[in-house]
């Protein structure tokens, strides 16, 4: 099992990069730089390839509408160029608040773009001349749109590799059999690794079940937040506002992925408590609502042998990649816990 860690948005370049150094000699195997609507991810994923030499650099997630599935293609070859290898490539459809709110872009048909992009990926980084006429993207622009002097063209440079890994965040049942299909990594949200399968199983099943041959077995990421203490009643809490955030806050009622996905795992009632008091303004009461339970079990928190535990149950229900986010006020305190990390997976 890898041991990898999420960035924080908050921070400088420089005191970030200074911190993953510390990570890759404590044995860390992959850093993964999210994007919201923040500092983008690239700027800083190419300053760590600089800084680095051995870690695996993710982006975690680059967002399907915000770039060209071409220069999403260039992106990825230049940030594994400038590491030597070392990147991969992670995206995702994120929301429409952040997709329409924020970048002024229509959400439509995540499943179809999603699919096309990958393929569009792949085409470049094997530097053939790109023409692709799917039902989002057609390169190049037909006869009768644009300029009319489009042609097909390919790559100028040689890629460090023809075949980056992709790993696609996905939710819905549909996504995840799609994602288990044609993605080198599956990134879920609030994993649980008691109740996953009773979510995704079929779908991740449906999906194996037509991937190519020449792809590896599917890597699982999970996500969890990870704190090595005697006292897990005092930081449990901590995890509870970004479900709160998620559960209630993430889209509409009747469209937040985020909450269906946790009424599937059997929290259906407090679900939708947390919802209504969240979109009522009621920010706190919706944070106290969440459930202790939920908390545990999607978390790595608690002393060291009760994490070892909840390892163990993330690796017997698939996950490959441990991509933690550390609860620690400082860079010291989240070295020394990704090393307590690394120790306990081996």
């Amino acid at each position: 099992m890898r041991v990898g860690m999420f960035l924080n948005y908050a921070g400088g370049f420089r005191e970030v990069a200074d911190e993953v150094v510390e990570l890759e000699r404590a044995g860390v195997d992959l850093i993964a730089v999210p994007e919201a609507y923040s500092f983008d991810a690239v700027s800083q994923l190419g300053f760590l390839a600089a800084r680095t030499s051995t870690i695996t650099l993710a982006s975690g997630i680059l967002q399907l509408y915000t770039r060209t599935p071409t220069l999403t293609a260039m992106t990825a070859a230049g940030l594994d160029f400038v590491s030597d290898g070392r990147f991969e490539l992670g995206i995702g459809a994120s929301g429409p608040q952040v997709i329409e709110g924020f970048h002024g872009v229509p959400y439509d048909a995540p499943l179809g773009r999603t699919r096309e992009l990958v393929d569009i990926c792949r085409m470049v980084w094997r530097r053939e001349p790109v023409v692709h006429d799917g039902r989002r993207y057609k390169i190049p622009l037909p006869a009768g749109e644009g300029t009319g002097l489009g042609k097909p063209l390919k790559l100028i440079n040689h890629p460090v590799r023809e075949r980056i890994p992709i790993t696609i965040a996905s939710l819905g049942l549909k996504s995840v059999e799609q994602t288990a299909e044609i993605a080198d990594g599956w990134l879920p949200m609030f994993f649980h690794p008691g109740r996953a399968a009773g979510v995704w199983g079929d779908a991740l099943a449906a999906g194996t079940a037509k991937r190519a041959p020449e792809l590896a077995p599917l890597d699982i990421f999970a996500s969890p937040a990870f704190a090595i203490t005697d006292h897990p009643e005092q930081v449990l809490p901590l995890v509870k506002p970004q479900l709160a955030l998620y559960i209630g806050g993430m889209g509409a009622r009747g469209k937040n992925f985020y909450n269906e996905l946790i009424s599937n795992y059997g929290f259906e009632a407090e679900a939708a408590r947390i919802q209504d008091l969240y979109l009522e303004g009621r920010k706190d009461e919706a944070i106290a609502a969440v459930p202790d339970e939920l908390v545990s079990a999607i978390s790595l928190i608690g002393p060291a042998g009760h994490v070892a535990e909840r390892v163990a149950a993330f690796a017997q229900a698939g996950v490959t990649t441990l991509a933690v986010t550390p609860l620690a006020r400082t860079s010291a305190e989240r070295i020394a816990l990704m090393a307590g990390l690394r120790a306990i997976v081996g």
